[in-house]
C-alpha cells in the first residue's frame, strides 16, 4: 500500500477489487475544507472510465507491471496470438484487452503487453504510428484533388480512416493508432 500522494499519471493501482490505469490526477484544496485527490482512471478489465476522490492520507495498492516485447502472428476467433520475441512462447490476447487499437494489427508488428505481478495481462500497447495500406477508396477528380476536404478508405486491415482527397487506392498512409486518425503520406 501506497499513500495517494505518491501515485502519478499512467500508474496502475487495484480499485474495488480490479486493475485501474490513472489517467489523471489533480490535487484539490477547496477553501476550508479537506484537501482531496480526484482521479480520473480507466477499468483495465471492462474498458470504463471511473472518477473518484481520494481523501489525501488515503492509501492505494499500486500494481507492480512488468512490459514485454510481443510480435502479433494472426487473430484466432476473438483472440489475437502473439509470440514473445525472446523465447518464441505462445499466449492468446483478448480483443477487449487490446481495445479499438486492434483494427490496426498487421502481420509481424511489435506489441508491448503489460503484465501484473500475479500474470495476468493488463493492456496491450501498439506503436503510436503504423504504416498502412489503402485497399479501397473512391477515385478522386482533378477538382476534388484541389480542394481540402477527406473520404473514408479502407486500409489493409480493414480499418476504415478518413484521408484526404488525393490518396489513391495503393498509397500507404502512417496512421495513429490511439485515435485512428490519418497523419501523412509515406513515400517509399
Amino acid at each position: 500500500m501506497i499513500s495517494i500522494s505518491n501515485v502519478s499519471k499512467g500508474s496502475i493501482i487495484r480499485f474495488k477489487g480490479e486493475p485501474h490505469s490513472i489517467e489523471s490526477l489533480v490535487h484539490r484544496t477547496p477553501g476550508n475544507l479537506r484537501a482531496f485527490y480526484q482521479a480520473n482512471m480507466r477499468n483495465l478489465k471492462t474498458g470504463r472510465n471511473v472518477e473518484f476522490r481520494f481523501s489525501a492520507s488515503e492509501s492505494v495498492d499500486v500494481i507492480v507491471t512488468e512490459r514485454k516485447q510481443y510480435q502479433y502472428l494472426y487473430q484466432d476467433g476473438t483472440d489475437y496470438v502473439m509470440m514473445d520475441n525472446n523465447t518464441f512462447d505462445q499466449i492468446n490476447v483478448p480483443e477487449l484487452t487490446i481495445g479499438s487499437a486492434s483494427r490496426f494489427l498487421k502481420d509481424g508488428i511489435t506489441v508491448t503487453i503489460v503484465f501484473s505481478d500475479d500474470g495476468a495481462i493488463l493492456s496491450v500497447e501498439l506503436p503510436t504510428f503504423v504504416e498502412v495500406e489503402v485497399t479501397e477508396t473512391s477515385p478522386a477528380s482533378k477538382d476534388d484533388r484541389a480542394t481540402s476536404g477527406t473520404k473514408p478508405a479502407i486500409v489493409e486491415t480493414g480499418a476504415e480512416v478518413n484521408v484526404p482527397m488525393f490518396i489513391q487506392i495503393g498509397s500507404v498512409i502512417r496512421v495513429d493508432t490511439r485515435t485512428g486518425e490519418y497523419i501523412e503520406r509515406v513515400k517509399k
